[in-house]
């Protein structure tokens, strides 16, 4: 469980930087009226690949350290909800992280249907900085430093 706990936390730096290569890349070329790209097009899709593998050693990671028999310890989700740190570990975090990856997915989705470049580069600067917020939120900064 360690080596997992390892891999989770080591490639959240990768998620995180190409996360914020792919966003700016998008933002700077949709205001900078650039063509999009071979490589605007790789910058998404690595983005999209490392929070899928992200998420997955995450769910793996959270259903081993069986977080349930947690919540019955400390008397239930009640319990769990007034603890902050017990929250952020068990609700805020996971299901922060799930909804960002969902809107890189619905983002890189969408720009694949668009057909010029101005609105490919405009649904990905949307949906991925929507997803770096979320992402720069609820990392556990405390754990990383």
């Amino acid at each position: 469980m360690e080596t997992l706990q390892f891999l989770h936390s080591g490639w959240a730096y990768l998620v995180l930087l190409v996360l914020v290569i792919a966003t700016f890349n998008a933002l700077f070329k949709f205001f900078g009226n650039k063509e999009y790209g071979a490589l605007d097009f790789r910058f998404s899709l690595f983005a999209l690949i490392t929070m899928h593998i992200q998420l997955l050693l995450g769910i793996i990671l959270f259903f081993s350290k069986d977080y349930f028999s947690t919540i019955s310890e400390v008397g239930g989700m009640g319990e769990v909800m007034k603890n902050s740190a017990l929250r952020n570990l068990i609700v805020e975090h996971p299901l922060t992280m799930i909804i960002a990856v969902a809107l890189v997915t619905i983002g890189y989705s969408k720009h694949k249907k668009k057909l010029v470049s101005k609105p490919k580069f405009k649904v990905v600067a949307i949906f991925y900085t929507l997803a770096l917020v979320l992402v720069l939120a609820k990392i556990p900064w405390s754990l990383w430093f």
